[in-house]
Order: C-alpha cells, then sequence, then structure tokens
C-alpha cells in the first residue's frame, strides 16, 4: 500500500539528490518572487499513476505551490491532456520539476504497461501481478502503480511469504531428504497465515510439490502444453502461478491455460518511462 511515508521519504531523498545545495541555475536567472504557472501535459496518451507523488514534490520544496491534479490514479488520459497545474514561486516549479517528472512518468509508464498485459488476459480468470524485480527505494510507488493498471501485486518483500525457489530446494535436499519430506517440515513450522509458494520447472515434481502442503505452485518455464498438462495434474489442489517467457505476446495463450495468476517482471524491471512534459508560462 502507498502511504505518505513512503511517499515522503522518497520525494526527500530524491530533492536531496537532485539540489544538494540549491538550484544555481534558478538562483542565477531567475529573480526572487517571480510567479509561474505550469501544466503537465501528456505527450503520449497512458494511464495516470503517481499523483500524490507529483503533489508531494512541489509541496516538499515549497509548501506555499498550489498543485492541482485534473487526473486521478488510474485514469486514462490522451495526447495533449492537462493532467495536473501548479502555481507559484518559479524557482520553486523549476527545483522540483525534474523529480515530479522523472517520479510520475515512471508510475504512468508502469500503470499503462499493466493496463495493456490485463487487457491481454480479458475474459479469463488468470490475474497479472507484479514481481520484486523494482528499482530498490521505489518499490512501494511501482507497486502502486501496478494496481492502477488494473494489475495485482505479488508478495511485497521476503518478510511476507515462503516462497522457495530452485535454490532453496537444492540446498535442503543436498542431504538427501525428498522435497516432499522438507515441505512438510516447513509446513508445520509456519504460522497457518503465512502463506507457502514453491516454483518447480519440471513436471514430475508437481506431485512431490503438492504433498508437501503448499498454498501456491509456480510453473516456471513451461511451454503452453506444460501448462495445460499442469493444470489438470494440479485440479484445484493449490492455486497455480505462471512465470517466466511472459511477454505481451504470450500472456494470452498463457492465460487461456487456466493457470490462477500470472508473474510479469517487466513492468517494472524494464518499462519505459511516459512521455509527460511540464510546459512553465513564467510570470502568470
Amino acid at each position: 500500500m502507498l502511504t505518505s511515508q513512503n511517499i515522503t521519504g522518497v520525494v526527500r531523498r530524491a530533492l536531496a539528490e537532485d539540489a544538494p545545495w540549491g538550484d544555481v541555475t534558478s538562483a542565477a536567472f531567475i529573480p526572487a518572487g517571480t510567479t509561474a504557472a505550469a501544466a503537465l501535459i501528456a505527450r503520449e496518451p497512458g494511464v495516470f499513476s503517481g499523483g500524490e507523488v507529483f503533489v508531494a514534490a512541489f509541496r516538499e520544496l515549497d509548501p506555499a505551490l498550489r498543485v492541482e491534479l485534473a487526473a486521478a490514479d488510474g485514469d486514462t488520459f490522451a495526447a495533449g491532456q492537462a493532467l495536473a497545474t501548479v502555481t507559484g514561486e518559479a524557482r520553486s516549479i523549476l527545483g522540483a520539476e525534474r523529480v515530479a517528472l522523472n517520479l510520475v512518468q515512471r508510475m504512468s509508464g508502469i500503470a499503462t504497461l499493466t493496463a495493456r498485459y490485463v487487457a491481454e488476459v480479458a475474459g479469463t480468470a488468470a490475474r497479472v501481478v507484479d514481481t520484486r524485480k523494482t528499482t530498490p527505494g521505489l518499490r512501494a510507488l511501482e507497486r502502486h502503480a501496478v494496481r492502477c493498471g488494473g494489475g495485482h501485486n505479488h508478495r511485497f518483500s521476503l518478510s511476507d511469504a515462503v516462497l522457495a525457489k530452485d535454490n532453496h530446494l537444492a540446498v535442503l535436499t543436498a542431504s538427501g531428504r525428498s522435497v516432499t519430506e522438507v515441505l512438510l517440515e516447513v509446513r508445520a513450522g509456519l504460522s497457518h497465515t503465512t502463506h507457502l509458494e514453491v516454483e518447480v520447472d519440471h513436471i514430475d515434481q508437481i506431485e512431490p510439490v503438492l504433498a508437501g502442503g503448499v498454498d501456491t505452485i509456480m510453473l516456471d518455464n513451461f511451454t503452453l502444453d506444460e501448462l495445460r498438462e499442469g493444470v489438470a495434474l494440479v485440479a484445484g489442489r493449490a492455486l497455480i502461478e505462471a512465470s517466466g517467457n511472459v511477454s505481451l505476446e504470450t500472456i494470452g495463450a498463457i492465460a487461456r491455460t487456466g493457470v490462477d495468476v500470472i508473474s510479469v517482471g517487466a513492468l517494472t524491471h524494464s518499462v519505459r518511462a511516459l512521455d509527460l512534459g511540464l510546459d512553465i508560462a513564467v510570470g502568470a
């Protein structure tokens, strides 16, 4: 969940990074007291995300700035549409401009891409979810952007759920114990509220993992035929997550195999920032 504390922490660090000793350019060129009005304009269509972050970037630098949003998070918009306005001290607007744009452009890019993935699974029961492949320090913002695009969130951190991948199981079974034995032992030691998920990369691993009492089984890099076989084999005994080789071109077919969840790292790890610009009129 995106909180004011999350937003303030990110914005403060970003502003300090961008102008550790002030904005020397604006100080040199813009007379103190000069006022301006600025509009956040979409250069391309998309889905908006980061309104509160955009506001916070300006208000953190100068609480006297007036920021008004014309779009809500999750709204779709067209090229040329005004999404927000900022009025007040020109130096303050210019000082926060880059930080505000960087964050809202990235968040809106994530929301827009997520909406495209979600559209591809329409008519199926599959959920599109993100992964932990986020920008360090920006996870709360990026996860919020995924929700703005109609997607869902996976576990937020390593502290939120048990997700055993191949490397975990390789270590635990090195002594010769079976996967089922290890999982039953782990399950017995977990709280009843802790979710247990296990990754498999071969069909023959499914039954031993299910016998270990898992809540979700991740089918990693399975072909479409293997996914269909896996869905039939699991037969509702656990949630099924598909992962690996997921793209806009493949996700529709993956969803139609009957899986419950499709995790997509591309939503956050390789997204393109949306083209949004801040048009400023000095003396307005």
